[in-house]
């Protein structure tokens, strides 16, 4: 099947470029506006009862924690010099009330907490209009312009104006990491071929793919929403698999014609070779990037929309117009060297040192599969004691006016006056009736006697809604904050009443419950699919299984790395980041479906290359010697190359990024060093030719169903002398 498609690429090359041009232009133009479409937010459960709990404050009260919080400063007045107080009333009184639902200044609330210290600052808490982030979003841009009071210090903070500087701190994060990476990937990608023409292949198959990414969210964002953030994954993960697959194509090509092919004969076997296996890669990568697509939150599925229309147009684009490409240059792919007279490559066929490499493994396999385990056991330890919380100002730099006004309340003011968990109720009758009035009271006392509550009372009652503050000490996002929400649920309303529990506190707890839910069924998902996409590769019943496991493995590693360092505050000079003590709990589950889609890229670049030379070969051992030998090197310069867009989004200021970008590049890393050149060739050698096993009715369906290079039989070669 591949084969014909190689040779079908070759003969109508000319025209499948120029469409491939037009593809581009197009594209590009109708994709650069996915800016304008695209939605802050996503990261709560629209069906969770704290966003019921919102809608319904949203329309019966003004919210009681506040979207933003601005804190206001002057180093000459205090806030009791009547100028002072005039700045400040004259600016929250002039906001729209299309965009502003309400507000609160000390001298409307007499609250202390509201004054600094040495009282030449105080803060005023507004309210936003609207039911959900991206209403809040917009509402915020409509009023951020007139927050400054005249002659005072403004510094504009709360969840809504910090979420709103992330993303703007993430885009320029984005467009230096992206400035960054293609100059250094192309002069890594020139010293890999070791030539001009060559290196520029695998980035222009990068920018199409981006290109053709954002065009595609722009499409999706007429019918849902997608967050902002899923361009992050789009330029990184489709520049870096771009690269890769790009990588993978031309590398093969080349070596085709050293072998003495030429024309529709050289790109026909890559493409029944190189091309298979950038297909089968993408389709493992998807399947685990859809799976985030399971949880309800639109972040997430953000990511999984972007993630693989970048995985699946790279594979489109490294299956057609590469090959398109290659077939027009011919043997001009390696043009414009990059010094005359250089050495002759080794050819392909040649036992040289990755075959020496693993010789010398499969001395000792079991030595070296126990060393390793041990080594990603010992990494993965810290991540049994992840603690999950949400994101808040400390994720922005020192720069950032949100983190400012963070550290400001935390220094120079008493306490969060306005953190509670609100119990939101639904009546059967008006909530401002004696008899609702005194059911209301009730309540409100059982909720103050709760355990870990320091107090409740009425905090709104209209029409046949009414709200309850809670209020306790602690972080809003604690485990015990966390209990007492669940201890709360459990007090029985007023009778016929409906209750809605919702603060940040609620939002959380309902996060990781939702997350905790569904995350079962992601697993499964990704298992089940992975494994039959790899059985239907390679016609094994054991290895899918081994490449689950290993992945696994990795992924523990990984995120015991992760919380050792950003949890537990390691290397916070170095890496330049303040640790928060915990881990947002969206990063896990975008990194594990990320990394486990990428390990198994290069799980199937390795075994691809290893089957396809045990069926040539028929020795298990000899396969996995040969096999390493002809692909070890193109692993570990893929690898390389991911990872330079990866370290440049690590430098970002946001916390979020860098942990998502250190995270990456650790686990690319060890995943290419410890599993695939140690792990994978001892296991393989212990299980021998039991790793090719299936049984008689899945090996015939394999032989008819499988994903091969074509139907033809295997080349014949001599058999390879196994050493050691």
């Amino acid at each position: 099947m591949f084969e014909a498609l190689g040779r079908f690429l070759f003969r109508r090359r000319k025209p499948l470029l120029a469409l491939t041009l037009l593809f581009a232009v197009l594209s590009g133009a109708y994709g650069v506006g996915v800016f304008g479409d695209m939605k802050p937010g996503g990261f709560e459960d629209p069906g969770s009862d704290s966003r019921k709990a919102a809608q319904l404050a949203e329309k019966a009260f003004p919210q009681r924690s506040p979207d933003v919080v601005v804190v206001y400063r002057d180093k000459d007045r205090t806030v009791d010099d009547p100028s002072f107080r005039q700045a400040v009333t004259a600016t929250v009184e002039g906001l729209p009330e299309s965009a502003v639902t309400g507000y609160s200044t000390f001298w409307m609330t007499k609250m202390p907490a509201q004054v600094s210290h040495d009282r030449h600052a105080t803060y005023v808490g507004i309210n936003l209009r609207g039911g959900d982030d991206n209403a809040k979003e917009e509402a915020y841009k409509e009023i951020s312009d007139q927050l400054d009071a005249r002659g005072l210090e403004s510094l504009r903070g709360g969840p809504v104006a910090t979420g709103h500087q992330a993303g703007d701190e993430i885009g320029k994060d984005l467009g230096t990491a992206e400035g960054l990476s293609f100059p250094v990937l192309f002069l890594l990608l020139v010293v890999v071929f070791g030539g001009l023409a060559a290196a520029s292949l695998p980035l222009l198959v990068g920018g199409l793919s981006i290109l053709g990414s954002m065009a595609v969210l722009r499409l999706i964002a007429q019918v849902t929403d997608v967050s902002v953030f899923s361009m992050s994954l789009v330029t990184i993960l489709g520049l870096a698999v771009a690269i890769d697959y790009g990588l993978l194509i031309v590398s093969r090509y080349r070596e085709e014609l050293e072998r003495g092919y030429a024309g529709e004969e050289a790109l026909a076997r890559t493409v029944a070779t190189a091309g298979r296996t950038v297909v089968v890669s993408g389709i493992t990568v998807a399947v685990a990037l859809a799976g985030m697509t399971f949880f309800p939150f639109g972040f997430l599925k953000s990511m999984a929309y972007g993630g693989v229309a970048a995985v699946v147009l790279s594979v489109f684009f490294s299956l057609i117009a590469l090959p398109a490409t290659l077939g027009i240059m011919g043997d001009k792919v390696n043009a414009l060297a990059l010094r005359r007279g250089r050495r002759k490559a080794a050819h392909p066929d040649a036992q040289g040192a990755w075959y020496r490499f693993a010789h010398g493994l499969m001395r000792r396999p079991a030595l070296v599969a126990l060393g390793a385990l041990v080594v990603l056991l010992a990494l993965a330890t810290p991540f049994l004691r992840i603690d999950f919380g949400a994101n808040d100002a400390r994720q922005l730099p020192d720069s950032a006016q949100g983190r400012q006004v963070h550290n400001a309340l935390e220094r120079d003011f008493d306490s969060d006056a306005v953190k509670s968990i609100d119990s939101l109720l639904v009546l059967r009758s008006s909530a401002t009736s004696p008899e609702q009035g005194a059911a209301l009271q009730a309540y409100a006392e059982k909720l103050g006697d709760t355990e870990g509550a320091t107090g409740a009372q009425v905090t709104g009652a209209t029409g046949t809604t009414a709200r309850v503050s809670v209020t306790f000490d602690g972080a809003a996002v604690s485990a015990d904050a966390r209990d007492l929400v669940n201890r709360l649920k459990d007090v029985p309303p007023p009778a016929g009443a409906q209750a809605y529990f919702g603060g940040e506190t609620a939002v959380f707890d309902d996060t990781l419950d939702a997350l905790g839910d569904v995350l079962p069924w992601m697993l499964l998902y990704i298992a089940v699919a992975t494994y039959l996409l790899l059985f239907l590769a390679f016609g094994s019943v054991l290895l899918p299984l081994k490449a689950i496991l290993m992945n696994l493995l990795s992924l523990s590693a990984t995120f015991g790395v992760l919380v050792w360092i950003f949890q537990d505050g390691h290397l916070e000079g170095l890496i330049g980041f303040d640790s928060t003590g915990n881990i947002e709990p969206n990063m896990p589950i975008m990194l594990f479906a990320l990394i486990f889609g990428l390990s198994m890229d290069y799980e199937v670049f390795l075994v691809s290359r290893i089957r396809e030379q045990y069926d040539t070969l028929g020795d298990s051992t000899a396969a996995v010697a040969s096999g390493l030998q002809k692909i070890g090197r193109l692993i570990v310069n893929a690898a390389l190359l991911m990872c330079v867009p990866l370290a440049a989004m690590a430098t970002s200021g946001v916390l979020t990024m860098k942990l998502f970008g250190v995270g990456m590049v650790f686990a690319i890393l060890a995943d290419v060093a410890v599993v695939r050149l140690l792990l994978v060739p001892a296991v393989l050698k212990l299980m021998g030719r039991s790793a090719w096993w299936a049984p008689g009715p899945l090996a015939r369906f394999y032989s008819r169903f499988g994903i091969k290079e074509s139907d033809a039989a295997p080349e014949p070669r001599q058999p390879v002398t196994v050493g050691g």
